[in-house]
This record gives structure tokens, C-alpha cells and sequence, in this order.
């Protein structure tokens, strides 16, 4: 089940915070009042029955607590970072299953939450950044890929290699890949390094795993996006390109890997920048 956190989160912020601004105005003012009267009718003596009138609701003390965290963690999470975690090995050798992930929020512009609409352009997405967004064919599940082509660009992928706009990506063999853990099942794999621009990175590939090949134009407003793990994973070769609108952020650093299969937390993969 996929809980719509982003929604649950500014209801949540709504509900405390409206809480707290009526009874700021208008019902803390009728305790006093009622305090007050207990004053006039000579019961000041009666200290309890003062403290009584006075005391908020125990919900209304609960919102006022929790309002200035919950707006903190919407505010952090909307617009500066969100954390995610690696479900599966699709970004191999980049990302592993487990890892712990930081994304940056405002690198492609500031969105409102929720409604996702960009209301301040910062940057564009570029060739090589990792990526999180929203599905296309169910923008409930967030997914993860290198965006290697952008609007107007010619992608083609065949042999293994990626091409864009007729030109080979550069790539060198690094070696045969040896997996741990949960991608222990990769072992035997060709690593190679890959470079898009100014970011150069590590892919892999199975030469006698026979995959998607084709040619695809990105069209306007959209970006390609492929795993580094090229014959495992579901990307724009088998449902198209991704809608500037479904950008989430950029991947930025690994805080932390739990990987059960591999003996619990890796401390060589904490604070790791991801290209």
C-alpha cells in the first residue's frame, strides 16, 4: 500500500495549525472570561476551579506541540531534502538495495506539495543527473533513474551502447563485476564507465542478455531516464519519457546502507556522493 505522505503531511500541518490560531482567538479568550467570572463571584480562593477553567483541551495542547515540528518537516521535505530508500538493484553499481539516499528538492526549481507545480525555476535537469520522480503510469510510486537525454535529443540504444543524437556515449570496460549482499546475483556482469558530459559513472551490462533496443526522440517538456543496471531495469525504453511535472529532485548523497543479506549496515557507502 502506498500512503500518499506529501497530502497526510499538509493536512496534518492544516489541521494543528488552525487548531491552535482559533483557540488563540476565540476560545482561550472565553476561558479567561470564565476565569474571570470565578474571580468577580469571590471563588478566587477556589484555585482548582480557576486552574480548571483555564486549562486547554488536552487535543488543543497536543496541536500546539505538534505544529511548529510537523511545519518543520514539511517545509524540509517540500523544498530543501527528502529522504528515500533503494528498493531494488536497477541503479547498480551507482545505488545498491538499501541504500539510504538524500535528494535535493530545489535543484530543478521549488514545487508546492502536493500540487507539484513549479513556482520558482532554478535549474534544469541535466544529462547524467540521478533522478527521483514520479512514476508516469502511477504517480503514487516514486522511481529512480540517470536522466540521460533531454528535450529534443535523439536516444538510441543498441549493442549495449547508448547513443544521443548519433553520437556514441563514451564508454570503458572496468571489468567483470563482482556483487555482494543483494546483488550478489549481478556477479559476472561487465562494469563499465560511462560518461555523459561532465559526469562520468559506472554502468552494467550483460552481453548475452538480450534487451530493448530502438531509437526515441525526448519530446519538449520531458526528460529519458535509464538505470545504470542497463538489462535490469524498467525504464523510458519500455514506457516513454518522464514529464518535467513528475520530477521529484536530484540524488545527491547515500546517509546510510541496510542491507540484511550483506550483514547489516555498510559504513564504506555512509556520506557516499552519488554520479
Amino acid at each position: 500500500m502506498n500512503f500518499d505522505f506529501p497530502t497526510i503531511l499538509v493536512a496534518a500541518t492544516f489541521f494543528t495549525g488552525l487548531a491552535w490560531a482559533v483557540d488563540s482567538m476565540l476560545w482561550a479568550p472565553r476561558r479567561r472570561r470564565k476565569a474571570g467570572g470565578l474571580v468577580d463571584d469571590g471563588l478566587a480562593s477556589e484555585a482548582e476551579q480557576v486552574k480548571a477553567a483555564l486549562k486547554e483541551p488536552t487535543w488543543i495542547e497536543y496541536c500546539k506541540s505538534f505544529f511548529p515540528v510537523i511545519l518543520a518537516v514539511l517545509l524540509l521535505r517540500s523544498f530543501l531534502v527528502e529522504p528515500f530508500r533503494i528498493p531494488s538493484g536497477s541503479m547498480m553499481p551507482t545505488l545498491l538495495t538499501g541504500d539510504f539516499i538524500l535528494v535535493n528538492k530545489f535543484a530543478y526549481g521549488i514545487r508546492l506539495p502536493v500540487l507539484n507545480t513549479r513556482v520558482f525555476e532554478i535549474g534544469d535537469p541535466q544529462r547524467g543527473d540521478v533522478a527521483v520522480f514520479r512514476y508516469p503510469r502511477d504517480p503514487s510510486v516514486d522511481y529512480i533513474k540517470r536522466i540521460v537525454g533531454i528535450p529534443g535529443d535523439r536516444i538510441s540504444y543498441y549493442n549495449k551502447m547508448l547513443h544521443i543524437n548519433g553520437k556514441p556515449a563514451e564508454q570503458v570496460t572496468a571489468g567483470i563485476y563482482v556483487g555482494k549482499g543483494a546483488g550478489v546475483s549481478m556477479s559476472g556482469a561487465s562494469e563499465r564507465i560511462e560518461r555523459l558530459g561532465d559526469i562520468q559513472h559506472h554502468v552494467l551490462v550483460m552481453p548475452r542478455t538480450p534487451g530493448l533496443e530502438g531509437e526515441f526522440i525526448v519530446p519538449e517538456g520531458a526528460y529519458f531516464v535509464m538505470g545504470d543496471n542497463r538489462d535490469n531495469s524498467n525504464d523510458s525504453r519500455y514506457w516513454g519519457p518522464v514529464p518535467e511535472e513528475n520530477l521529484v529532485g536530484k540524488a545527491f548523497r547515500v546517509w546510510m546502507n541496510w542491507d540484511s543479506a550483506n550483514g547489516g549496515i555498510d559504513t564504506g557507502r555512509i556520506g557516499m556522493k552519488i554520479q
